[in-house]
This record gives structure tokens, C-alpha cells and sequence, in this order.
């Protein structure tokens, strides 16, 4: 019985450090948000502009998926215990059903997307000087 208990408390310490460590990360200023991210490898742009609202265009929102636009309001969440990230509240465009999506960011010019919560980043978008 011992061994299951220490099992289980060795698991959610691990669990509260990982939680922990990326809210550690570079913080970021939200004044220096707003702008035109993009992949230029796998295609896809978000612009977040400095009236809260947002546009995403030709993103993929899952492996399978085909490409999609959207756009809405967004608004930063500074976070203590976990990864900083902007939630995109969707007000129109191809996701259906879906009311908002979380892009994380990673440090200064760096936003990403991801997809499987228990893996790496899918889509990362770098900051650039809007056209």
C-alpha cells in the first residue's frame, strides 16, 4: 500500500513541476503583442491587432486538417503556475462550433499553436513587420 501512495505522490510533484516550470519562462509585455505572426515553412498567419481583435488565416488546427480562417477578440492571460497565452475568442469563420482557441506564447516575437496538449508545439508563428 506504501509503495501505491508514494507512487502517487512522486507523480503529482512531478506533475506540479512540469505545470511550474513554463510559467518561469521570458515574461512577456503584452503592449508588444500586437502585430502579424507567421510560418513561413507551413504556411499560416495570425494578426493581432491593438484593438483586441485578432485574425487567423490559413492555419491548420490539427494533423488532418485542412486550412482555416477565423477571427475574433483576443486577450493575454498572465499566468503564475503555467504557460502565458492569448485566448482567441472566435466570433467568425471555419471552426464550427468552437468559441475560442489558446496560442501560447514563447517569449518575444514567437506564438504557437498547440495542438496535442501532451506534445511539442505544432505550429509555431514568428513576429514580422506587418506588409
Amino acid at each position: 500500500m506504501r509503495k501505491r501512495t508514494g507512487g502517487r505522490l512522486l507523480g503529482a510533484v512531478l506533475v506540479a513541476s512540469v505545470a511550474v516550470v513554463p510559467g518561469c519562462a521570458t515574461p512577456v509585455d503584452v503592449g508588444k503583442l500586437p502585430g502579424v505572426y507567421r510560418n513561413e515553412e507551413k504556411g499560416g498567419e495570425v494578426r493581432l491587432d491593438s484593438d483586441g481583435t485578432f485574425s487567423v488565416t490559413d492555419v491548420s488546427m490539427g494533423e488532418g486538417s485542412g486550412p482555416v480562417d477565423f477571427s475574433g477578440r483576443w486577450e493575454f492571460h498572465d499566468s503564475r503556475t503555467s504557460s502565458d497565452f492569448v485566448y482567441l475568442a472566435v466570433e467568425d469563420g471555419g471552426l464550427g462550433k468552437i468559441g475560442g482557441v489558446q496560442l501560447y506564447t514563447k517569449g518575444e516575437g514567437t506564438v504557437y499553436f498547440p495542438f496535442d496538449p501532451d506534445g511539442p508545439p505544432t505550429l509555431e508563428l514568428d513576429k514580422v513587420d506587418a506588409p
